[in-house]
């Protein structure tokens, strides 16, 4: 029987896309927070991070121009240390490490149910 969490990420072409986009540039610590009914500003957090700038713009980018429907908007992308990619039912936040470890959305969003990315092997936590 599938996991309904996972499904959230599976069942959503372009948040898989982004995922897998994210994950072919290295990105550390990939979380998607599914926060359909706790937030109207948006469905799902895309959040993870890269230990340098290259690395941040690098995921930027990668996801930027490996998906169909393009950003309706884009902050940070100058400074590179928190780079947000608006997609309207998805924001993608690609953090430079300390910023990231600084911000820590995961904890304001900790009712959300959340899929965890490390490398290749997905893991998911039900909250």
């Amino acid at each position: 029987m599938p996991n309904k969490i996972d499904d959230f990420v599976k069942n959503h072409s372009t948040l898989n896309k982004i995922v897998n986009l994210a994950l072919n540039k290295k990105a550390l610590k990939l979380n998607v927070l599914d926060v359909r009914g706790l937030s109207s500003v948006t469905d799902y957090f895309v959040i993870c991070s890269g230990n340098s700038e290259p690395q941040v713009k690098a995921i930027s980018d990668n996801i930027s121009k490996g998906t169909i429907k393009k950003p309706y908007h884009i902050e940070g992308y100058e400074n590179k240390n928190w780079i947000l990619l608006d997609y309207f039912d998805i924001i993608v936040h690609i953090f430079k490490t300390e910023d990231r470890d600084y911000y820590d959305l995961e904890r304001l969003w900790a009712d959300a149910p959340i899929n965890k990315y490390h490398n290749e092997n997905s893991q998911v936590s039900i909250r």
